[in-house]
């Protein structure tokens, strides 16, 4: 009999976590590769959950799949890897008749990866037929956080076979999905579109995986499953544990039958002594055909709070709008930087813009000195790098900005920290520039990182950076577009040196709508000029510009006159061809940066006289 036609009338006990059981014999390498090298050991843990009464077991194949394998150089060994988990598996179970699962794991996780959805479905398809030429009795998506990967690969493997697709999500908070999907929903989405199971794995212990199954209805189409963790895991002397009672587990297993589900197994943790408690916990137990799925929560989101200014993105697509950059202190004397501060906002500034410790070298928190700023009556623009904190703490400054009412953000990646004062220290980079962008947009709508009601809606413009200055200007192009894509509101350009590049810019983005502040820097010798153009990435001066510092010698005047006027004439062009003006102020030189405002009402003046 098929699995589909058991599932009808019976409750099925799948097998627990391979990984837990490699990794208790000290196996902390590629598991995958075991398939090759040890495939003796991987037919006997199959057989101990066998032995344990599991119906169903699933290959070893998780992570086999090019982008994975890559990390341990065996991106070329996909198909041999495959082929043996399947042939291992259906070996072990030959005697028995237990039904295998190809197991395909999500490649996009909690922390995301660069690659793109269309990398990884190759690279799915690629593992998909490998295990399928084994002739599989299902094909077992498991541990997706990202549903869009979930509901395309479902499509890709419904296009590729006719066996059974389980397709689960794994939650972060019980019942609603990473993107604030709720869980009935999303069951409904794979079913739909061609999956034979629906359910949930990994990340959540017994407890919360009950407790989100309790809000969903019976599939009208599909089966339900579910792989709890044996628990929450915990970190005892460098080792990942769970603590878990197989006592414990075996209640929850029928509590979950109780939800309706039919095929139940195990996740990260559970052991052979796991499943062989479920299997006998459920053994007398016929599926539920009937139940009353608890109401989701109703939480109503508040609106977020009105702005007290027109956000940069809006202002620069219809008149002029000017940010300027004031870097913080890298010391505790804070005075001028508050009173320059305030100097460039009551010159015009529409933001005063603070990095976020720039060149991964530690300044004060853009964060406490955004707060001061308010505290003035001047409107902030704070950086955040993704190099500095994890998921947590990125959601939790973002949140602390909020309630601070500093609604102007610039998500950067970040100066990877052996450029900096530390150079032994941690990047995180748990996402990228664009994720980022993403995930402040889930804010706005009142969704956290995890997919957990915020209760009120932020209110944040975001920024996302342009680097112009390279060889194929097409190429930077279309990152904007990808960002564009991810919810950038408007882009801030690394500081432009050359008349020519300025209007490559504008004929290469003028087909944009989303907004381009001209980065502006001036320089203030011929040694910092050199600085820059060497050594900082993203800056490149123009022949003409370095000649002129260099003949400026170590007069400082000079240099300074110099810098500005070399400064002016960048301004000119960008003026007439951007709304947005970028203002980089050197080393604290405010002075600068005042008079290049002065230059750019000027001009603004002087156009509208040529208008009237």
């Amino acid at each position: 009999m098929k699995l589909l036609e058991r599932l009808k009338n019976e409750v099925l006990t799948a097998d627990g976590a391979i990984g837990t059981v490699l990794y208790s014999y000290g196996l902390e390498y590629c598991h995958e590769e075991m398939n090759l090298q040890r495939p003796e050991l991987i037919e006997k843990i199959h057989s101990e959950y066998i032995a344990a009464g599991a119906d169903v077991i699933q290959t070893n194949s998780y992570g086999a799949n090019a982008i994975k394998l890559a990390r341990y150089g065996l991106e070329e060994d996909v198909e041999a890897i495959n082929k043996a988990a399947i042939a291992i598996a259906k070996k072990a179970a030959a005697p028995g008749g237990q039904y295998v699962l190809a197991t395909i794991g999500g490649i996009r996780g909690i922390r995301n990866t660069d690659v793109t959805l269309e990398e990884i479905l190759t690279a799915v398809l690629v593992q998909a037929e490998a295990l399928l030429s084994g002739q599989p009795d299902a094909v077992l998506l498991e541990t997706y956080y990202n549903f869009e990967e979930l509901t395309e690969t479902v499509k890709l493997i419904r296009s590729l076979t006719d066996v059974p697709i389980i397709a689960q999500v794994s939650m972060a908070e019980p019942g609603v999905l990473q993107n604030g999907l709720p869980l009935n929903d999303a069951f409904e989405q794979l079913q739909a579109i061609g999956a034979d199971i629906v359910g949930v794995n990994c990340r959540l212990g017994p407890h919360h995986t009950i407790q989100a199954f309790e809000t969903v209805q019976l599939p009208e189409q599909a089966f339900m499953s579910a792989y709890p963790n044996a628990s929450l895991l915990d970190i005892e002397d460098g080792r990942v544990v769970y603590e878990s009672e197989i006592d414990y587990y075996a209640k929850a297993a029928v509590e979950l039958r109780n939800q309706g589900v039919r095929l139940i197994g195990g996740c990260c943790g559970t052991t052979p002594k796991h499943i062989q408690a479920v299997k006998q916990a459920l053994s007398q137990l016929e599926p539920v055909t009937e139940k009353q799925a608890k109401q989701q929560p109703v939480i109503e989101l508040q609106e977020a709070e009105p702005r007290e200014q027109q956000p940069l993105h809006e202002k620069a697509k219809t008149q002029r709008s000017i940010i300027v950059e004031l870097d913080t202190p890298r010391h505790l004397e804070i005075e001028g930087f508050l009173d320059g501060s305030q100097q460039l906002y009551d010159a015009g500034a529409d933001v005063v813009m603070m990095a976020d410790n720039s060149l991964a070298s530690p300044r004060i928190s853009n964060i406490a000195m955004g707060a001061l700023l308010k505290e003035q009556g001047i409107r902030p623009l704070t950086h955040l790098t993704c190099r500095d904190r994890n998921l947590i703490g990125l959601q939790s400054h973002l949140m602390g900005l909020n309630a601070l009412g500093i609604h102007d953000i610039l998500a950067v990646t970040g100066d990877p920290t052996k450029v900096g004062d530390f150079p032994g220290a941690t990047s995180v980079y748990d996402v990228s520039s664009m994720e980022l962008i993403s995930l402040i947009k889930q804010l706005n709508d009142g969704i956290s990182f995890s997919g957990k009601p915020l209760r009120k809606k932020a209110n944040f413009s975001v920024a996302a950076a342009f680097n112009p200055n390279v060889r194929v200007l097409d190429r930077a192009v279309a990152r904007l577009e990808k960002k564009i894509e991810h919810g950038a509101d408007y882009f801030i350009s690394q500081p432009v040196y050359t008349k020519e590049k300025i209007i490559e810019i504008y004929e290469a983005t003028k087909h944009l709508e989303t907004p381009i502040y001209i980065g502006i820097m001036p320089v203030t010798s011929h040694k910092s000029a050199q600085f820059l153009h060497h050594e900082v990435p993203g800056i490149k001066l123009s022949e003409d510009a370095l000649s002129r510092m260099e003949a400026c010698g170590d007069d400082k005047d000079k240099a300074t006159a110099e810098g500005i006027a070399i400064a002016k004439e960048l301004v000119e062009v960008a003026a007439q061809y951007f709304n947005g003006i970028y203002l980089i102020t050197p080393f604290l030189r405010y002075d600068m940066t005042l008079e290049l405002m002065n230059y750019i009402h000027q001009l603004d003046e002087q156009q509208k006289g040529v208008q009237a």
